[in-house]
């Protein structure tokens, strides 16, 4: 089972120039997975959370494409936040890892990048249960 310990954040490529930046994604090169789904969350409310579940099998990529919130990851045992806050960072987050998404600032956009396609059996969404299952 993997532990907040195989969270990471990941730099990714930046190209700047007087004209602006471009950061590109590509999976196995820049991100320890293939993408197979990518969404977006937008218009949160500030202050407002997001998340509250644990996937099975599905790896993610966090990023802030615009603005800012902290990731809060837990395993059962530990938890840590993360503050993502500039569009060339992603925070992996492995299978078995509790997350959620904090304190959005006003017009935050989340870019989720994940390794496999919308399942709702893959999911673990209550915490509690979740717990359960990595202690049985």
């Amino acid at each position: 089972m993997n532990t907040i310990d195989d969270c990471k954040l990941i730099e990714l490529p930046r190209h700047s120039e007087r004209s602006g930046s471009l950061t590109s994604i590509e999976g196995v090169k820049n991100i320890p997975f293939p993408i197979q789904r990518i969404f977006y969350l937008y218009d949160i409310p500030g202050g407002e959370a997001r998340g509250g579940h644990a996937h099975k099998t599905c790896h993610q990529m966090l990023v802030a494409a615009s603005g800012a919130f902290d990731v809060k990851i837990q395993d059962g045992k530990n938890e840590r936040i993360f503050r993502l806050d500039r569009p060339y960072y992603g925070l992996h987050i492995p299978p078995g890892i509790w997350a959620e998404e904090l304190n959005f600032s006003s017009g935050s956009i989340c870019l989720v990048l994940a390794s496999e396609n919308f399942n709702e059996a893959e999911y673990w969404r209550c915490f509690e249960e979740y717990v359960g299952s990595r202690n049985g």
